[in-house]
């Protein structure tokens, strides 16, 4: 069981944070993976950090660590769409019960999560920083598909009136971090006074995920087990129907036809996501007879290397509120197709940055990826002009100074020391 054994000395000026995220490693995904550098940049700056998510496998422990960051692992435990409704209980329980070991709370997709964390922290007296990692968290548009599951939608009644309720008290934080325009643009609409919605971006590790020689590429193809000869173009995120998948293989199945020894790499999974397609893509691979040039690697920890043996990236996303993958590719300084929906459009301009598509169009996307397979000069200007801009704007350090900033504002007489380096494992 939990205590509060672990409070921490009222005589130091060490910040002591508690984020809490709906799942964390070993699930990856872009806001897990932001929560994982969040939390290991503050302990690096110094400040005491405990961790509180869901116990997504009943095979994991419930109480870990990560390098100097405590990890508390809720009920219920195991998969299930439902069961994350559970942590209102056990967080408001964990968070009373560590009440002395945290000044403030983060919570990094707070569409459930928030509602204990403010509920706590409104007792408390302490400040709670809430972002968002998806587009509809404070609307209550993310929970139209789960809705849709016991036909239902966010018209009914009951809905509408749970949702005044969550937003009645969500709206009491202290600060929103918003991670792109239209998640900004989200909470306005919804009430949350400008004032108190702070514009910090997602961030990347500009350092492992940086450009490679082709000698490097060739080395990483041979580890990895990927073809030596012809060109990779690669998906990194969740194999889910939102982020255009479907469309890509069509579009896929055409260009293979003109060029059989390409390759396309889709690196994740489906995971837990209620849009999950992966049994959906992996069958159209075998009835389309795509297995020698379509590859899926399930969940892995080295996304980088991946990226690296790569020629282009490909990123139809339909939805999208930030899109970390998109800016891991251009870090590695790799040609990019996206659609500029959502919090892409803060990131992408068309040949400057990427190549741009409209979400959905098979054929658009086929000839962009015939587009760059040609490599004239052009696509190496937008590749590098897109690393430029990520080493510019989204580096860890950048951001994780950022929300040093705001942390250290809202408890003036509380201070993370220390200089902001990559935390990245």
């Amino acid at each position: 069981m939990i205590g509060s054994n672990n409070a921490r000395d009222p005589d130091t000026n060490t910040m002591n944070v508690c984020l809490l995220t709906e799942t964390f490693h070993p699930v990856t995904g872009g806001g897990e993976t932001q929560a994982r550098v969040l939390a290991l940049g503050l302990t690096a700056c110094g400040a005491d950090v405990h961790l509180i998510t869901r116990r997504t496998s009943r095979g994991l422990p419930r109480r870990d660590q990560l390098d100097s960051v405590q990890l508390y692992r809720l009920s219920p435990s195991g998969p299930g769409q439902l069961k994350k409704w559970g942590l209102v209980l056990t967080a408001f329980i964990t968070l009373m019960r560590l009440r002395r070991s945290y000044d403030a709370t983060v919570v990094c997709g707070y569409r459930i999560l928030g509602i204990p964390a403010v509920a706590i922290c409104r007792m408390l007296d302490k400040p709670c920083v809430l972002k968002a990692d998806s587009l509809g968290e404070m609307s209550g548009e993310f929970f139209g598909p789960g809705l849709a599951q016991f036909g239902l939608r966010r018209t009914n009644w009951a809905v509408r009136g749970l949702l005044y309720l969550r937003n009645r008290l969500l709206r009491r934080a202290n600060r929103f971090v918003a991670i792109s325009s239209p998640i900004a643009d989200e909470l306005i609409s919804c009430g949350v006074h400008e004032t108190r919605v702070v514009r910090i971006p997602n961030s990347v590790d500009t350092e492992r995920f940086a450009p490679v020689d082709a000698r490097t590429k060739a080395m990483l193809r041979k580890k990895l087990g990927l073809p030596m000869d012809g060109d990779i173009a690669v998906y990194t995120g969740r194999l889910v129907s939102t982020k255009g998948l479907p469309s890509l293989l069509r579009a896929w199945r055409r260009v293979v036809n003109r060029r059989p020894d390409a390759h396309l790499l889709l690196v994740g999974e489906g995971g837990v996501a209620i849009q999950n397609c992966e049994n959906e893509l992996r069958h159209f691979v075998r009835e389309q007879s795509l297995e020698d040039q379509v590859t899926f690697t399930g969940s892995v920890e080295n996304v980088h290397e991946y990226l690296q043996a790569s020629d282009l990236f490909v990123f139809p996303t339909e939805r999208e509120a930030f899109g970390i993958s998109t800016i891991e590719a251009m870090s590695c300084a790799l040609p990019v197709i996206a659609t500029d929906v959502g919090g892409l459009n803060d990131i992408i301009t068309a040949d400057e940055t990427a190549i741009v598509v409209p979400p959905g169009d098979a054929m658009a996307l086929e000839a962009a990826i015939d587009r760059v397979l040609e490599n004239d000069a052009s696509i190496r200007r937008i590749a590098d002009a897109g690393r430029a801009l990520v080493v510019d704007r989204y580096s860890e350090p950048r951001v994780l100074q950022q929300y040093q900033d705001l942390l250290s504002g809202l408890i003036p007489d509380r201070s993370v020391q220390g200089q902001v380096t990559n935390s990245r494992e």
